[in-house]
């Protein structure tokens, strides 16, 4: 059987991201004006930007998508029509959305315009699809929450609709992302793009007891040096099988939990184990999937992250490019694909809902932060020349580093055997961002990114 290569849809949150997308292998692009779109903030794409970006991506045989998928209150329904009319005239590609009244609005008005329904509307079922369908929609981005066998499925009830799946970035604790938790503690809401995660802050719990005049549970410090993969251990033993055995004696119990930035706010909370970050979501990755995907007739396969570093749009374009093609060919799954992903920063991984895990697989209870792997983005190549690249450097490296040069026309590793500063000077470390260094280079990797191999990789 022929596969049929899934379109790969990746996140841009700039002009130069969205460049670096296609250069590094999307078919299609994903962008939004930040007033109307779940991505508020580290967004510069106005008007001026999505005009640009439309040409270009349009001149380069590529698409371009308009996010427009808030949950809109009054205010901003008032507003949306005069505000999309520019847009649409602009021919982007489609539109993706989530909200009903929306979606009638602009079927009325543009029934020309292709509308993808965004992952904000929960779509978990093929009756959903169907209904959808009758509405005018062009393709459906399912729901995170979805297993493998629940995708093919769909596929087999809805043949002839699109249906686009997320296969790698950070999942969301609520249910694709209806969430309510930054709008309690910061007045920001998620729902309408100014999402502060604070799942991923920093929570320490405290057992309770019980006050004896108002019956409300009351703070008992816990014990200093609390070891949290001890505690696990010990819970994860206790717990009984499902469907039979005792309940965990401390499934009960009221806890109540502390963000670090907030000491002395105490909020109770029922947990049956201790931790930090309770509400902090590993994040995903299906490349393992990406053949099976496929296989299933997946239209288009989606990378979240518009707010992510344009290292990160390019190497997940370039990973998950190579995994499509291979599926394509018929060549195996290269696992070293998934050695690449660990480069990147990241809260660790999971496939999510593809697979049924146990609950604690899609956790991280140890940071909130994205940790790096194998390798470490040091650096943008401006231009190469006579031997010698000027760089722009993002983070520290030094002479001696083994440097991985990142380049649409493929992958190279090289000692640094030597550095110099833009006068000429011969330099050994380069410390950080804003400086600009020079290296020697060939000319054929200008416009070339660079990371630094983290030495238990190299060997």
């Amino acid at each position: 059987m022929t596969l049929k290569a899934p379109e790969l849809l990746l996140p841009a949150g700039s002009l130069d991201k969205m460049r670096a997308a296609y250069d590094f292998g999307a078919d299609a692009i994903y962008a939004g004006q930040p007033r109307y779109s779940l991505r508020a903030r580290n967004n510069e794409f106005r008007l001026e930007q999505i005009e640009i970006g439309i040409r270009e991506a349009h001149a380069r045989g590529k698409k371009f998508f308009v996010t427009s998928n808030l949950l809109p209150h009054n205010d901003k329904v008032r507003t949306y029509m005069r505000d999309i009319a520019p847009v649409i005239a602009m021919k982007p590609d489609a539109l993706i959305m989530a909200d009903p009244g929306l979606i009638m609005m602009m079927r009325e008005q543009y029934p020309e315009m292709a509308i993808h329904l965004s992952v904000q509307a929960n779509t978990v079922n093929y009756a959903a699809v169907k209904f959808w369908q009758k509405m005018g929609v062009a393709r459906i981005i399912l729901s995170r929450e979805l297993s493998l066998d629940e995708i093919e499925k769909i596929r087999q009830e809805c043949p002839d609709m699109e249906l686009e799946v997320f296969v790698h970035g950070a999942l969301c604790i609520a249910y694709s992302g209806r969430c309510l938790l930054s709008g309690y503690f910061n007045r920001r809401d998620p729902n309408q793009g100014t999402c502060t995660n604070a799942c991923r802050w920093n929570y320490a719990a405290q057992e309770t007891a019980t006050d004896p005049n108002t019956g409300e549970a009351i703070a008992i410090k816990m014990e200093q040096g609390f070891n949290f993969n001890q505690a696990q251990e010990e819970a994860e033993s206790s717990f009984a099988a499902c469907g039979g055995g005792e309940r965990h004696p401390k499934a009960d119990q009221v806890y109540l939990i502390e963000e670090a930035g907030r000491p002395g706010q105490l909020m109770p909370i029922m947990e049956d184990e201790h931790g930090t970050y309770i509400m902090n979501s590993k994040d995903l990755r299906a490349i393992e999937h990406v053949q099976r995907l496929a296989e299933i007739g997946v239209d288009s396969l989606k990378i979240e992250g518009r707010t992510k570093s344009l290292y990160y749009v390019a190497r997940t374009a370039q990973i998950y490019r190579q995994a499509i093609d291979d599926a394509v060919a018929g060549r195996q799954f290269n696992p070293l694909l998934i050695t690449e992903l660990e480069g990147l920063a990241n809260r660790g991984y999971t496939s999510g809902f593809l697979e049924r895990r146990p609950s604690q697989d899609y956790q991280n209870y140890e940071t909130g932060h994205s940790l790096v792997g194998h390798s470490h983005y040091v650096g943008d190549v401006l231009n190469a020349a006579d031997g010698w690249a000027e760089v722009v450097v993002k983070n520290k490296f030094s002479v001696g580093d083994q440097i991985q040069v990142i380049h649409p026309s493929g992958n190279h590793v090289i000692e640094l055997k030597e550095m110099q500063k833009m006068d000429g000077e011969a330099i050994g470390v380069a410390p950080g961002s804003p400086l600009h260094v020079r290296i020697p280079l060939p000319e054929q990797y200008n416009g070339a990114l660079l990371a630094r191999l983290i030495p238990a990789a190299v060997a």
